[in-house]
C-alpha cells in the first residue's frame, strides 16, 4: 500500500472509531432507559437487564454505523482541508477522486458490518431476546422470585415471599402471599407450594398446607380466616410476549418465501442500511469541500440532516409497504437507488479538477 493510501486510512479509520464510540454511548443510554422501563413495568426480569442491552444494542447497530461512517469520513476529510493537507495533494496532482481508494479501505468493511448486523446479528438479537424473556418468565427463579426476598407480581397486582425453592424453581417452601382484590386485602400463607403452567401465559401458583385471610382495606371488620390443604392461586398473566409471526423475528431466508406485506416491509428495512451506508460514504468528499477559514461543523450539520432525511424516508417506506400502500416489488429501491446514483453523481463531479487557465502570449 503507498505511503499515502496508509496515511489517509490510518486518519479515515481512527476518525469513524472515534465517532463511532461517541455514538454508541449515547445509544447505548438510549438503550438502557428502554430496558429499565420494561424492567419497572414488569415485562423483564431485572436479571436480564446486561443481556438484554447487549442484544438491543446489536438491533440499533445498522442505525448507528452508517451515521458514524458519514460523521467520521466528514470529519477527517474537514480536517484535511482545514490544515491545507488537501492543497498540497492538489498542487502535486492528487484531486479528490485519489482518496477514492483509502475510502474504499473503511468504508467496504463498515457496509458489510452493517450488512451483517442489518440481515443477520440484528435478527438473531431479537429472536434471542424474545426466547430470554419466554423462558424467564417460566421460572421464578429467572424471574427474580429469590428465596429471602420480597418480590413484587407482574403488573403490580400483589406481593410474594419464599423461604426456599427447588433447583428447577417449581417446588416452593415458606410461601407467603400479599394481594389486592377489588378493595380487599387478601393475605395467603403456606408451607410449600408449587408452580404450574397452563398455555402460554397462564400461570398458577399451588399451595398446599397453608391458611388465608381476607378484610377490607378501609378498615372495616369483615375479616374471613380460613385454613386449605390446596389452594390454587391464578398468578397475573405475563407480559404479552411477541407474536411468533412476527416477522421481525423471521430469519431474513424466512422472509423471501413470505409474501405477506409486513414480511416484504421487513425485508427491505433489512436491504436499505447497507446501501444508504455506502451512498453516505460516498457523498462525504463533496459534501466535506471547505476553505481552510470556513467554520468546521457547518457541512456536519448538512450531513446529518441528509442522514436523518434518509433514515425518515426509510420508516415511513417501510411503514407504508407494511399496510400494502406501497407495492412489494417498488420496496424501498425508490430511496435507495436514487442516494446511490446521487452519491455517485456527486463524487465524480466534485473529483473533476479545474482545468489550468491558458494564458495568451
Amino acid at each position: 500500500m503507498p505511503k499515502l493510501d496508509r496515511y489517509l486510512t490510518g486518519d479515515f479509520l481512527q476518525s469513524f472509531l472515534a465517532t463511532l464510540i461517541v455514538l454508541l454511548v449515547v445509544s447505548l443510554g438510549g438503550v438502557l432507559v428502554d430496558v429499565l422501563g420494561n424492567i419497572a413495568d414488569g415485562g423483564l426480569p431485572a436479571r436480564l437487564m446486561l443481556s438484554q442491552l447487549g442484544l438491543q444494542l446489536l438491533v440499533y447497530l445498522p442505525l448507528v454505523l452508517p451515521l458514524a461512517l458519514m460523521l467520521g469520513l466528514m470529519l477527517a476529510v474537514v480536517r484535511l482541508y482545514r490544515d491545507s493537507e488537501m492543497a498540497v495533494l492538489n498542487a502535486v496532482g492528487v484531486g479528490p477522486r485519489r482518496l477514492l481508494r483509502p475510502l474504499l479501505w473503511v468504508t467496504v468493511p463498515v457496509v458489510l458490518a452493517v450488512a451483517a448486523c442489518s440481515l443477520w446479528l440484528g435478527p438473531w438479537a431479537q429472536r434471542t431476546a424474545a426466547a430470554m424473556i419466554e423462558q424467564a418468565n417460566r421460572s421464578l427463579i429467572i424471574a427474580g422470585l429469590e428465596p429471602g426476598r420480597f418480590t413484587s407480581l407482574p403488573g403490580g397486582n400483589g406481593i410474594v415471599y419464599i423461604d426456599g425453592t427447588s433447583e428447577d424453581g417449581a417446588s416452593l417452601s415458606g410461601v407467603f402471599l400479599y394481594r389486592d382484590r377489588d378493595g380487599r386485602i387478601d393475605l395467603m400463607t403456606a408451607r410449600e407450594g408449587q408452580l404450574q403452567f397452563e398455555g402460554e401465559r397462564d400461570r398458577y401458583m399451588q399451595l398446599r398446607q397453608g391458611q388465608q385471610s381476607q378484610g377490607p382495606i378501609d378498615g372495616g371488620l369483615d375479616f374471613r380466616m380460613m385454613r386449605f390443604a390446596t389452594n390454587e392461586v391464578a398468578l397475573p398473566e405475563r407480559a404479552q410476549t411477541r407474536d411468533r409471526d412476527d416477522p421481525a423475528l423471521a430469519t431474513t431466508a424466512a422472509l423471501l418465501a413470505d409474501g405477506r406485506p409486513v414480511a416484504t416491509a421487513e425485508l427491505h428495512a433489512r436491504l436499505a442500511p447497507p446501501l444508504l451506508a455506502l451512498a453516505f460514504a460516498l457523498m462525504t468528499l463533496p459534501l466535506a469541500r471547505s476553505s481552510p477559514r470556513q467554520q468546521r461543523y457547518g457541512r456536519l450539520m448538512l450531513g446529518f440532516l441528509a442522514y436523518l432525511v434518509c433514515i425518515n424516508l426509510m420508516f415511513i417506506g417501510t411503514r407504508a409497504l407494511a399496510d400494502g400502500r406501497l407495492p412489494g416489488l417498488l420496496g424501498l429501491w425508490w430511496l435507495t437507488l436514487p442516494m446511490l446514483a446521487l452519491a455517485v453523481w456527486m463524487y465524480r463531479r466534485d473529483g473533476r479538477l479545474a482545468q489550468p487557465r491558458r494564458v495568451a502570449a
